[in-house]
């Protein structure tokens, strides 16, 4: 009986203790110090660098080595980004608009709240190309990535629009085929982006595959069954359903007047909501950044890891400073902001 209650103890305190580790190294002479892991549950926006998607931001040492780690991940595998980047915080808003910062590095991987995940450098110093994880799904992303410099190089072998065309029906087949191989329902939804992009020259066989292929139901089958409360699994979901949709409106199923009169309907609705919400948006983030003028740098950073519900030893920690410091520059937050607590600060930046 002391076995099996000792063995219990000792697995719940495994749990509890249980966190992950992801560290690696930069190289100091070219980035900033700062370096940013970030949640992507929109698989749409896995290329670029989204400030919504950050929920972490340390400092690499002098060595250039940084570690994030903690416990409050999921408990599934899901979608992360680490990233640098020589994007301004004061001119972050307009670089980082649309993902997009001319000057930056980062790394897809996938990953739990169990897992270790170390960055070493690469040939000649290059960052963020090597993966050594626990978690054998980690550097999936990396091996996809491969794959499609290898398709680039085949496509610049014979710059003619014969061989774009012989090699378009043969690495959309073999992009498709080596994602399922890799037995991880993430890795598909990386390469289905990248096939169903409309921007890309492989979208004409992505729209002639889903008529016939039966790979897409069975995407779904693996995310439901391996993913079922993953926001990705809803929204492939949702976007496999709105492509056959048009398909079956392009080939005349639903087609009439009625249908075009909805359709503009919906879309002058859509404008009008984008409209509102922008202007909405716009007011919210002027009244956000005339309180946030009222703190110094240093005060707008503890801000920032306030929102994020840190403690004051985690923030002291995450900024190098001693916790008597980051009590000063909470009570200076509050001063001038009017507020009594982290709860009421919060409440101003939420609306």
């Amino acid at each position: 009986m002391r076995i099996k209650l000792l063995f219990v103890f000792l697995s719940i305190s495994s749990i509890c203790k249980a966190q992950y580790s992801f560290s690696g190294y930069t190289n100091p002479e070219e980035w900033d110090r700062a370096v940013y892991l970030s949640i992507v549950e929109d698989y749409r926006k896995m290329s670029g660098v989204y400030s919504e998607q950050i929920i972490a931001k340390t400092t690499a040492d002098s060595s250039g080595f940084f570690e994030f780690k903690g416990n409050m991940l999921d408990t599934e595998n899901r979608i992360y980004r680490i990233h640098v980047d020589k994007c301004s915080d004061i001119q972050q808003g307009v670089n980082h608009f649309n993902g997009h910062c001319s000057d930056s590095e980062a790394l897809l991987f996938i990953a739990k709240n169990t897992d270790t995940l170390k960055l070493p450098f690469s040939f000649g110093n290059q960052v963020f190309c090597r993966v050594e994880s626990n978690n054998p799904k980690a550097n999936a992303f990396v091996k996809i990535d491969s794959l499609k410099n290898d398709m680039r190089f085949a496509y610049g072998e014979f710059r003619s629009e014969a061989n774009r065309k012989l090699n378009n029906k043969k690495w959309f087949k073999t992009l498709q085929y080596f994602g399922k191989a890799l037995d991880e329902p993430l890795a598909e939804l990386y390469i289905y982006t990248y096939l169903s992009d409309r921007s890309s020259d492989l979208h004409s066989y992505y729209v002639e595959d889903l008529k016939q292929n039966q790979y897409y139901d069975n995407l779904k089958a693996r995310l439901e069954t391996t993913y079922p409360n993953a926001p990705y699994t809803k929204q492939y979901t949702n976007e496999l359903e709105a492509d056959r949709y048009m398909l079956a409106a392009s080939n005349g199923e639903t087609a009439s007047n009625w249908n075009v009169i909805l359709y503009s309907f919906l879309g002058l609705s859509i404008i009008l909501n984008l409209f509102l919400l922008y202007h909405f948006w716009k007011r919210n983030q002027s009244k956000i950044d005339d309180l946030k003028a009222k703190l110094s740098k240093q005060e707008q950073v503890v801000l920032e890891h306030l929102l994020m519900d840190k403690t004051n030893k985690d923030i002291a920690e995450s900024l190098f400073l001693s916790v008597s410091t980051v009590k000063t520059h909470t009570n200076n937050i509050y001063k001038k902001l009017n507020v009594q607590s982290r709860n009421d600060a919060k409440s101003l930046f939420t609306k």
